[in-house]
C-alpha cells in the first residue's frame, strides 16, 4: 500500500529536475501521474531549457514504476494550453488530487541591479513563475472541487520567496508572489478540504542552477568550477551543503501531499538546509 494509491497528480514543469523527481516519488506511492512543461527555449533564459525528449523520459521513468504517466507539451503562461492539461487529466484518469506547481525559470540581472534588466527579463520571470502558477491552479481547482474528495496544491517557491537578493529582483518578486497566493487559496478552499502550501528550496542540483550562467553570477562575473559554486552556496547554508537534491524536495512534498499532513494547510515549509537561520 503507497501512501497516494489511487490518486492522480498533475505536475507542471515535470519534463526534468524538481519536476521529474517528484512525478517519480509520487507514482512509487501508487499516484498515477500528469506531466506538463513547455519543452522549448524561453530566449530570457541564460540556460538551455527542456527539450520533448526529456518529456518522454519522464513518462518512460514513471512507466517503469508500473504507474501511469501522460505527458502534454504546454506552456503555463497559456491559460487556454493550461486548461486542456486538466481537462487531458480528467479524460484519462477521471479525477485530479493533486497539484504540483514547480514549473519555473531563473535569469538575472548580469550583475547589476534591478534597475538594469530588461523589461523582457522581468515580463518573462513574473508570467512563468507566478502568472503560470495562477493559471495552473486555475486550471486544476474546479476539477478538485467538482470531484467532493479534497485535494492537495504544493506550489515551488525558493528561499527567495522569503529573502531578498541582489541581481534577480524579478525572481524573489515571482517567488514572494506565489506565497500570496497560496495563502489566499489556502483560505478560499479550505471548505472544499483542498489544501494549499509552499516549498521553499535552498539551492537544487538541477539544471536550473547547475549551468555556466549561475556559476558566472555567483562567481562575479566569472565561471567558477562547480567545487567553487558549492564552496559558495555551502556558505549560505548551515548546514554542510552547496546543494540539495531534488529527492529532497519531492520527500518533502509527499508528506505535504499525503494524509501524514492532511490538517497542514497555508505553510510555507522551508528545505533549505538551515539557509534560513544563518
Amino acid at each position: 500500500m503507497g501512501k497516494l494509491d489511487g490518486k492522480v497528480a498533475v505536475i507542471t514543469g515535470g519534463a526534468r529536475g524538481q519536476g521529474r523527481a517528484h512525478a517519480l516519488t509520487l507514482a512509487r506511492e501508487g499516484a498515477d501521474i500528469v506531466i506538463c512543461d513547455i519543452a522549448a527555449q524561453i530566449d530570457t533564459v541564460p540556460y538551455p531549457m527542456a527539450t520533448p525528449a526529456d518529456l518522454e523520459e519522464t513518462v518512460r521513468l514513471v512507466e517503469d514504476l508500473d504507474r501511469r504517466c501522460v505527458a502534454v507539451q504546454a506552456d503555463v503562461r497559456d491559460g487556454a494550453q493550461m486548461q486542456a492539461v486538466a481537462e487531458r487529466a480528467m479524460s484519462e484518469f477521471g479525477r485530479i488530487d493533486i497539484l504540483l506547481a514547480n514549473a519555473g525559470i531563473f535569469s538575472f540581472a548580469g550583475g547589476g541591479g534591478s534597475w538594469e534588466m530588461t523589461d523582457e527579463q522581468w515580463r518573462d520571470m513574473i508570467d512563468v513563475n507566478l502568472t503560470g502558477v495562477w493559471q495552473s491552479c486555475k486550471a486544476v481547482i474546479p476539477h478538485m472541487i467538482a470531484g467532493g474528495r479534497g485535494g492537495s496544491i504544493v506550489i515551488t517557491s525558493s528561499t527567495a520567496g522569503l529573502h531578498g537578493f541582489a541581481n534577480f529582483a524579478h525572481y524573489v518578486s515571482a517567488k514572494h508572489g506565489v506565497v500570496g497566493l497560496m495563502r489566499t487559496l489556502a483560505i478560499e478552499l479550505a471548505p472544499h478540504n483542498i489544501r494549499v502550501n509552499t516549498v521553499h528550496p535552498t539551492s537544487v542540483r538541477t539544471p536550473m542552477v547547475m549551468n555556466e550562467a549561475t556559476r558566472r553570477l555567483f562567481g562575479g562575473g566569472q565561471d567558477i568550477s562547480q567545487e567553487q559554486f558549492f564552496e559558495i552556496m555551502q556558505s549560505m547554508n548551515a548546514l554542510p551543503v552547496g546543494a540539495v537534491e531534488p529527492e529532497d524536495i519531492s520527500n518533502a512534498i509527499l508528506w505535504l501531499v499525503s494524509d501524514d499532513a492532511r490538517y497542514v494547510t497555508g505553510v510555507t515549509l522551508p528545505v533549505d538546509a538551515g539557509f534560513g537561520v544563518k
